[in-house]
């Protein structure tokens, strides 16, 4: 179930703070200091909030919590360990009595989150795995915590730029030497084997020149590329050049070291492409000395393609992944699934565990309405345990949010036919 909602972890710790009744908000009336926070329309005596938490919604402080040790009523003087800044005039704040700590109820909102991971979820078609003809293994990106279907790439609009079976070698750098390798490579009989010497800098370039191809009406730019050395993203570019200069600079994403990955860059302004003339890979960080390897470099209509579905009975999901270690998932094709992938692109169809809340400001796909339910039963049910007598009914209310909390989960619907990653 993809939900979209618009409330905050302050909205819905707020919401949970109303339905236990030991929560209110104020702003401050005068400025204090980094150990004081003056409030003058408190009501209560003195020592009236000693052992509550303040947590402040706004200003310097933003998000910090600290624990009242005194107040004085007559000048509305809130007293505490110090917190980063002074604290202002016209700052918002949120009391919390004592035995709710804030950062504890933060704590129940995204155990409620946790609970439903599998019902809700953020749907995502991922498109990093692009099969080769040869491996039957391929490592699931992280991203991806459950699949419903798979697809793979069937007809397509396509322009082939570079097939790599040739060395670059219109212009090449002094500290490159390009070669056509015929034993790492992906598709056709060679790879560009780009061996850079530690001398080369950032700048370093090497060219080749390609028939005119216009590619005004192509959209993304795909290759394979791989590095002897980690990549950040636009450490290595690309580039598509005519007889004006460069029209397109296209940063290389982030590479894993010694690993292939079939890249898809889109392309930012192709109505200028018209007359490509060239292509040239970039050494753009120094990175020491490398191997970078390239093959099939070409133009795509993304939106010309059509798909077709992967059978469920050709592939499976293998938890205990070999390509990057345990702690990675593998997607794994029987010989049908490698036959019928061949060498196209692959699209996963479901979606990532909802998002957890990490600042007041976040939210998360998960519905409020079961989310402020079960935290406030799960505060409740803590509160009752710490108080000998339940004076004030906290076993009660955490029985009637338990309640709540079971409605709310009901009414989300099972995913049918999905397969979790982890």
């Amino acid at each position: 179930m993809a939900v979209t909602q618009s409330k905050t972890l302050e909205d819905l710790r707020k919401a949970v703070g109303r339905n236990l009744g030991k929560m209110i908000t104020g702003t401050t009336t005068d400025t204090g200091s980094t150990t004081t926070a003056l409030d003058s329309t408190l009501f209560g005596g003195d020592d009236e909030y000693n052992g509550y938490y303040i947590h402040f919604t706004s200003g310097t402080n933003d998000g910090e919590t600290a624990r009242i040790s005194d107040y004085t009523s007559s000048t509305g003087t809130m007293t505490f360990a110090a917190v980063t800044g002074t604290v202002a005039g016209s700052v918002t704040y949120e009391l919390w009595n004592d035995g709710f700590d804030p950062g504890i109820i933060d704590e129940f909102i995204n155990q409620s989150i946790w609970e439903v991971t599998g019902r809700v979820y953020d749907p995502i078609e991922n498109l990093d795995i692009h099969t080769d003809r040869i491996n039957a293994r391929w490592e699931i990106p992280s991203t991806v915590a459950m699949i419903q279907d798979i697809f793979y790439r069937n007809k397509f609009t396509v322009k082939e730029l570079h097939n790599c079976n040739s060395a670059f070698d219109d212009s090449v750098d002094s500290n490159f030497t390009i070669t056509a390798n015929t034993e790492d490579y992906k598709t056709g009989s060679a790879s560009n084997k780009i061996v850079i010497a530690a001398g080369a800098s950032a700048g370093d370039t090497a060219s080749d020149t390609i028939t005119a191809v216009n590619l005004e009406k192509y959209d993304y730019i795909e290759f394979w590329i791989k590095s002897t050395v980690a990549t950040s993203s636009g450490n290595l570019k690309l580039h598509l050049v005519d007889a004006g200069g460069i029209e397109e600079s296209l940063d290389v994403p982030a590479l894993t070291a010694d690993t292939w990955k079939y890249c898809r860059v889109a392309l930012s302004n192709p109505e200028d492409n018209g007359a490509i003339t060239q292509i040239r890979f970039e050494y753009d960080s120094d990175l020491g000395a490398c191997v970078v390897f390239l093959d099939d470099i070409k133009a795509v209509k993304n939106d010309t393609a059509t798909w077709e579905k992967l059978p469920r009975d050709t592939w499976r999901i293998d938890k205990e992944g070999t390509l990057q270690g345990a702690s990675t998932s593998d997607l794994v094709l029987s010989d049908r699934g490698r036959a019928l992938a061949s060498y196209r692109l692959i699209k996963l169809v479901g979606g990532d565990k909802p998002t957890e809340f990490s600042a007041d400001s976040t939210t998360t796909e998960v519905p409020e309405r079961y989310v402020v339910a079960y935290a406030t039963a799960l505060a409740a049910q803590a509160g009752s345990v710490r108080q000998e007598l339940d004076t004030d009914g906290m076993r009660t209310l955490s029985g009637f949010w338990h309640n709540k909390a079971a409605e709310a989960r009901n009414a989300l619907p099972f995913l049918t036919n999905v397969r979790q990653v982890k």
